[in-house]
């Protein structure tokens, strides 16, 4: 199915003002356990640029801004440029953060493939962007120069282990947008190395607890949001009903470490640094 409608429909409800936007970011930080892991992941980078004064981000693929909206209010510190290829999601955070108040933003229309600033960032962040870009390779080059010299990549996609809920090779994903179900994890690794990237941790991220989680947060509203717009009167209640069972799940998943699971939390850093916790 193609989830760009859906989208659509959610950002036509949630976007018409500040004050609404603001409990979408927060249901999405709630709901969804991808923002669970980046948000815990982000904490931790953010400990190793502790003491910069000033550190730039490029937020790869920004979308409704909702991590760009969290690091700047989690670090003061950081400024950060979203770009994304959608010129309508551009135009939106940009309303958005300025009617916010929040100048330490700015937002570029751009694509992936060809946008890149020499040595300009300490951190990009990728969240769910690789697997829609049939041309990956030219983005972890585009990454790897774009960061400054120590710079770190943190990238969230789905595995090859039931990412875009394919499960067997000839099975059609899922997201109909996606050009790719999942990564490998040598297949990531083998590709951030020949863009540079030395050193590169890789771990699996939605587990047991984070498959069902997902299928409660994600496919079963998405599919039913399919089939008639109507659902989305019934979603605060259907969401209200499973709170604490998706909380649980996601805290789960959150301290589990996986063997396999159908997610990729990658982090790679320009340079190997001795203690250098990634």
């Amino acid at each position: 199915m193609n989830y760009e409608p859906i989208k659509q429909i959610l950002s036509n409800q949630f976007n018409r003002w500040p004050v609404t936007r603001k409990v979408f970011y927060a249901l999405l930080d709630l709901f969804l356990l991808r923002t669970w892991h980046i948000k815990k992941s982000l904490r931790k980078l953010a400990c190793n640029i502790k003491f910069k004064e000033s550190v730039d981000v490029l937020d790869a693929g920004s979308g409704f801004g909702q991590y760009t909206y969290f690091m700047t209010k989690s670090f003061p510190s950081w400024k950060i440029l979203g770009v994304d290829l959608k010129k309508d999601e551009i135009d939106s955070c940009e309303r958005f953060f300025k009617s916010a108040g929040i100048d330490r933003v700015r937002f570029q229309e751009a694509d992936l493939t060809s946008f890149r600033k020499k040595q300009a960032f300490d951190i990009i962040l990728s969240v769910d962007v690789m697997e829609h870009i049939e041309d990956d390779v030219a983005v972890f080059n585009n990454f790897y120069a774009s960061l400054k010299e120590n710079g770190l990549l943190l990238i969230n996609t789905p595995s090859d282990r039931g990412g875009s809920n394919v499960h067997d090779p000839g099975q059609k994903g899922f997201i109909g947008e996606h050009v790719r179900n999942g990564y490998r994890k040598d297949e990531m690794e083998q590709k951030l190395r020949h863009a540079g990237f030395s050193k590169i941790n890789i771990r699996y991220t939605y587990g047991i607890p984070g498959n069902v989680s997902w299928h409660l947060t994600m496919k079963f509203p998405m599919v039913c949001l399919s089939l008639s717009k109507w659902f989305f009167l019934v979603m605060p209640i259907y969401f209200l009903v499973l709170l604490p069972i998706i909380l649980l799940l996601n805290l789960a998943d959150l301290a589990m470490k996986h063997r396999s699971g159908t997610g990729l939390l990658v982090k790679a850093s320009k340079t190997t640094i001795d203690g250098l916790k990634i």
